[in-house]
Parts: C-alpha cells; sequence; structure tokens
C-alpha cells in the first residue's frame, strides 16, 4: 500500500464499536445515557468539593481532581462517537486524530498517578492521623496534582510525536473507538516493532509503578486497621479505602489489558470493548462510588442542594 500522506488535511476513518454492534441503537441510547450520568455526576461532585467548605481537605481536593480527569476523558471520546454514528460520517483529521490522542493519553495518565496520590492520602490519615495536616498541606496536595498533569503531559506529547511520524497506509480504517496508539501502529506502513517494545516498558512503568506504590499502601493501612482498638474506626476506614480500591480496580484492569497485556492475547473488537468500559462507564461510575458511600459527601450534597432550594423560594 501506499503511504498516506500525513497532513493535517489527511485523515482516518474511526470505527468504533457501534459500527460492529448487532444491535448499535441500543448501545447508543446506553452510551449516550452513561455519557449523561457521567456529565452530572462529576459536574454535581465537583461543585459540591467546591461549594462546601468542610470539604476542603486534602482527600476531597484529589477526589476533585478524579472527578475533572473522569468528565474531561469521557468528553474527549464519546461526543465524537455518538456524532459519528447518526450522522454516519467516522472521518477524523489527521491533526484531530492527534489531538484526540494527546488528551486521552495525557487524562488517562494524570488518573494513573492521582491514584496513587490518592492511595498515599489515605495511608497518611490512617496510619498518622496526627501528622496528616503536616505531610498533606495544601502546598503538597497542590504538588501532586501539578506532578501528575505534567509527568502525563509530557508522556502524552512524547507518544503523539513519535506515534503520528509514522507513514501510515490507505487503509485508512481505525478499528478502535478512539486514536489511540495500539489500533494506529496497525495501520503504519514502516516497521513498528521497536516502537511497540518502546510503547510496553512505558506502559508497564507508568502503570505498575504507581500501582506498586499503591499495593504497598494498603498493605500497610491494612496491617494498621488490624491493630485499631475502635470498631468504628476500623469501619470507617474501610469504607473509605474500598471505595478507592474498587476505582483502583477498575482503571488499572482496563489499562493493563490494553498496554501491557501482549496483543496476541486480546482481539480488536475485545480493545474496543475495554475502550468503551474505560471511557465511558467508569467516568460514569466513579462519583457514585465514592460519594454513595461517603456519608460527608452525602451531607455536603444536602447542604448545597438545600441552600439552592433556599434561595430559589426566596427569589421573588
Amino acid at each position: 500500500m501506499e503511504p498516506l500522506n500525513s497532513t493535517l488535511g489527511s485523515g482516518f476513518l474511526l470505527m468504533g464499536i457501534l459500527n460492529d454492534s448487532g444491535s448499535p441503537e441500543l448501545l447508543c441510547s446506553t452510551i449516550t445515557v452513561l455519557y449523561m450520568l457521567a456529565l452530572t455526576s462529576n459536574g454535581l461532585l465537583l461543585l459540591i468539593i467546591t461549594m462546601d467548605a468542610r470539604l476542603h481537605i486534602p482527600m476531597y481536593l484529589l477526589l476533585g481532581q478524579l472527578s475533572l480527569m473522569d468528565l474531561l476523558f469521557t468528553t474527549v471520546v464519546t461526543p465524537k462517537a455518538l456524532v459519528d454514528f447518526l450522522s454516519r460520517k467516522n472521518a477524523i483529521s489527521f491533526g484531530g486524530c492527534a489531538l484526540q490522542m494527546f488528551l486521552a493519553l495525557t487524562l488517562g495518565g494524570a488518573e494513573d498517578l492521582l491514584l496513587a496520590f490518592m492511595a498515599y492520602d489515605r495511608y497518611v490519615a490512617i496510619c498518622h492521623p496526627l501528622n496528616y495536616l503536616v505531610l498533606m498541606r495544601p502546598r503538597i496536595c497542590w504538588l501532586m496534582v501539578a506532578t501528575s498533569w505534567t509527568l502525563a503531559s509530557l508522556s502524552a506529547l512524547g507518544h503523539t510525536l513519535y506515534t503520528m511520524h509514522f507513514p501510515f497506509c490507505k487503509d485508512l480504517k481505525i478499528r478502535h473507538l478512539l486514536c489511540e496508539i495500539p489500533p494506529l501502529l496497525k495501520l503504519a506502513c514502516a516497521g513498528t516493532s521497536r516502537y511497540e517494545l518502546m510503547v510496553y516498558v512505558t506502559g508497564v512503568t507508568f502503570l505498575l509503578l504507581p500501582l506498586s506504590a499503591i499495593v504497598a499502601s494498603y498493605a500497610l493501612i491494612l496491617f494498621a486497621m488490624l491493630h485499631m482498638a475502635s470498631s468504628e474506626g476500623r469501619k470507617k476506614a474501610l469504607v473509605t479505602c474500598s471505595s478507592h480500591l474498587i476505582v483502583v480496580g477498575m482503571f488499572y484492569g482496563a489499562a493493563i489489558f490494553m498496554y501491557i497485556l501482549p496483543s496476541s492475547f486480546h482481539s480488536p473488537k475485545q480493545d474496543n470493548t475495554i475502550s468503551v468500559f474505560y471511557t465511558i462507564v467508569t467516568p460514569a461510575l466513579n462519583p457514585l462510588i465514592y460519594s454513595l458511600r461517603n456519608k460527608e459527601v452525602m451531607g455536603a450534597m444536602r447542604r448545597v442542594l438545600g441552600k439552592y432550594m433556599l434561595m430559589t423560594h426566596s427569589t421573588p
């Protein structure tokens, strides 16, 4: 095949999961509902954390950043997929594909690092409560947030530039929900084996190091919980940590399947299904997992909604 002229005017066909589905209309409706749920739940959680002064503590600062990342991540992918399906147009420009890849890698990488920092926050809160306000002071929290965004964006920029520099062949169909590295490399005319190895090594480093930190943090937390004298304290710690562990399991499970598990162990159709899970399903569920199991968040929600209702009724 002749190489595709990789200019901003050239492009790809982003096939997605809806075109290969047996019931595309039903799947489209489901994805629309999940996207609206993701927007509503993450937006509401961000609003509550911003407006309620009682939640202006490190744990909820990091949780607010997680909601922001989820909201942006699903918005980078879902509207484009839905519009393409409804308009029967699957085209995405070369520049649009590069931008989508950069944003998705940045948001995914930032969430990867943020989840590790959230585990450290829980470790400090449970194992070193007397030093919590010192070890997790605002400057440290914002440094964690900045580190997540900066490292993720630098890694994403490098991968995006290197992936998009390959010559692509005239089979322009990206059989995936979004522009990601593995499906794009299958369209390259040049040899990509060395770069695929680099992607694998980067994925292992970027995913397994934070995951190791999370596992270590929770091993220490579990040890501390077993030595707690108060059953109420153990219950509160367990509820808080279990919510985070559920989110960690969903995120890292999908990321490891996509970027670390050898491609011979999963098909393009399975990759498409997994991509729906981590770009649409997980962002919709994360705020519900955290808020419904958290009395402080639910209490803040009632206070914020109560103030809103009071203002509405008092306005002539």
